[in-house]
C-alpha cells in the first residue's frame, strides 16, 4: 500500500495507517524473520545470508505478489534443495504480502 507515493512503511511510523494493517505488516516481518531469515534478507538493507537466496524487498521484481500470495497458499517450494516447501494459512500469506510491500524497491 502506497499513499501519494509515499512508501507504506512511512506512513506506518507516522500513525496513518490503521493498527489491524500494522499488525499484519508486523506479523508478516515475524514470520519471515523466523522461517526466512537464515537465507535471506528480510528488511530493507543488507545482504541476504544465502547469496542464491534472494533479497525480499526485490522480490517483487521476479513474482507478482499476489501470485506469491497464491503460492504461499498452495504451497510455497522452490527447485532449491535446501528451501523446504511452506503452506501458509490465507491470514498469514495476506501478513507476508502486506509486509513485502512495505519493503519494496
Amino acid at each position: 500500500m502506497k499513499s501519494a507515493g509515499v512508501p507504506t512503511f512511512v506512513l506506518l511510523l507516522a500513525g496513518l495507517v490503521p493498527a489491524a494493517a500494522q499488525d499484519r505488516v508486523a506479523r508478516g516481518r515475524a514470520l519471515l524473520t523466523e522461517m526466512c531469515s537464515s537465507c535471506h534478507a528480510v528488511g530493507t538493507s543488507g545482504a541476504s545470508p544465502n547469496p542464491a537466496a534472494a533479497a525480499f524487498r526485490i522480490i517483487s521484481r521476479r513474482m507478482e505478489l499476489n501470485d506469491l500470495y497464491e503460492r504461499l497458499r498452495e504451497g510455497l517450494s522452490s527447485g532449491h534443495r535446501d528451501m523446504p516447501t511452506f503452506r501458509f494459512s490465507r491470514a498469514d500469506a495476506r501478513a507476508v504480502r502486506a509486509y513485502l510491500r512495505t519493503i519494496e524497491k
